[in-house]
């Protein structure tokens, strides 16, 4: 159905707005979106661009949904998303083909839509979506280091900014990793260690739900119907964040040319690990925790009064690997703030690691870094925070944009069931996102007096 053959093309511009030789003075392309990944490495980049920590929130969310609407939007949403960034590279390869490549998503939109301001409106989704993970990031990595420390420690005195700002000294360290390219080891790294956590916290959830001491489980919903409505759509939200991306032009920028053809292999790759993931990570969690599902399911599973639920040994353990997944994703999805900054600063004449690149890289990164970290300690709210994310980020680049560069760029027949499949699509998710936007925003708004500047607890 997607065939090169069997779909007709729209003739490629006469007028290239990002030219490839506009991109010989570009440091942020030359630099930071190298072109020498093979396919697995787009694998390794997806995968920890996607399955992260948030996937310990998946509990929470079939909270809102139930049993048989919670598998149904989880399907759902895996299914429209794999379709979704598979449209998107067939769109990137046709654009290469027709001499091309783009290799920043503002660029690609801006291209195939013919309009200026979907450039900026691209660029200002993005910057939002990539800075609030770099914050939660950071965020959840010093939440880590609290939790152990109240174990080891629980009358000590350091306080979740203490730890955040050690979390923040690393991720400077980190972020001087120069190109996307070079962290396909770390985004290794990343795979293994997401499989490793959620081995552990399955394994945790069914030891606590086989106990003598499970908790009694409830898995009802809201009794008033515009609380359950509001719920269900906060929840769909939490879940579209946990499945976006918002960089999958710029990780197909990492492959060596030509990349035709290699996005899906690394896309099957990391889906494989979403499927195994994914469903473990929710079937357990809200098969114990019911609708008292924490935001963390780790939090649940070391709640405040009261023992732990589970082998501390294995929960510590989980959550050590969730922090060092946590330096991998806040790294991944700070390269495209890299690039730009890069773009502007760097001489490519010169090299990379001339001083005159040097430099300013190290100040740039890292005043990016402290800023991040900044708010992270200053606003430790992260639950509320995920579902609008989801809703006004991810569902416009991740699940209404890559069908409408598909059908603007390959126009199938309105009477294919592409077309029509793709435009169900926009108009579904974009009713999705109006209503996702307005009830997580109302959801952050009624939480919003349990906000505390530089708070010594993570709001969820």
């Amino acid at each position: 159905m997607l065939s090169y053959n069997k779909i007709s093309m729209e003739e490629p511009s006469e007028i290239d707005r990002f030219p490839e030789s506009s991109r010989e003075d570009d440091a942020g392309a030359a630099f930071v979106l190298e072109s020498k990944g093979e396919w697995w490495h787009a694998g390794f980049h997806l995968t920890t661009a996607i399955v992260g920590p948030t996937i310990l929130t998946l509990p929470y969310a079939f909270r809102g949904l139930g049993w048989g609407s919670g598998f149904f939007c989880l399907t759902v949403m895996g299914l429209v998303t794999f379709y979704a960034y598979y449209l998107m590279s067939l769109v990137l390869d046709h654009c290469e083909k027709a001499g091309r490549r783009h290799i920043r998503f503002r660029e690609l939109a801006a291209d195939v839509l013919g309009s200026g301001w979907m450039f900026y409106f691209v660029i200002f989704i993005q910057t939002a979506i990539n800075t609030g993970i770099g914050i939660g990031a950071i965020l959840l990595a010093g939440e880590c280091l609290q939790i152990m420390y109240w174990n080891l420690s629980p009358n000590g005195s350091l306080k979740l900014h203490e730890f955040i700002a050690m979390v923040t000294a690393v991720m400077i360290v980190l972020s001087q990793f120069p190109t996307f390219h070079s962290l396909r080891h770390i985004n290794l790294v990343s795979l293994l260690l997401s499989l490793g956590y959620t081995l552990l916290v399955v394994a945790a959830c069914i030891h606590a739900g086989t106990s003598k001491s499970a908790p009694p489980r409830d898995y009802s919903l809201e009794t008033s119907v515009s609380s359950r409505v509001f719920s269900a759509f906060t929840s769909i939200s939490i879940i579209a964040a946990i499945f976006g991306n918002g960089i999958l032009p710029e990780i197909q920028a990492t492959l060596a040319p030509p990349a035709t053809g290699k996005m899906l292999k690394g896309l099957l790759m990391c889906y494989s690990v979403i499927f195994i993931t994914f469903y473990s990570a929710a079937v357990s969690g809200y098969w114990v925790f019911g609708n008292k599902s924490n935001s963390n399911i780790l939090k649940s599973l070391l709640p405040d009064q009261g023992p732990s639920l589970a082998p501390t040994w294995v929960l510590g353990l989980a959550v050590i690997f969730v922090l060092l997944q946590l330096f991998a994703i806040g790294l991944v999805y700070s390269q495209v703030a890299f690039e730009m900054m890069e773009k502007k600063s760097a001489d490519v004449k010169q090299g990379m690691f001339s001083k005159r690149n040097l430099i300013p890289r190290l100040f740039l990164r890292t005043l990016y870094m402290m800023l991040c970290g900044f708010f992270a300690a200053m606003l430790p709210f992260f639950g509320d925070i995920n579902a609008v994310v989801g809703a006004i980020g991810f569902i416009p680049l991740d699940f209404i944009l890559p069908m409408l560069l598909y059908n603007m760029t390959y126009k199938p027949p309105k009477s294919s069931l592409t077309y029509w499949t793709n435009v169900s699509i926009i108009v579904t998710f974009t009713s999705v996102g109006i209503v996702g936007s307005f009830s997580s925003i109302r959801k952050l708004v009624l939480d919003a007096y349990k906000f505390k500047l530089f708070s010594n607890d993570v709001v969820d």
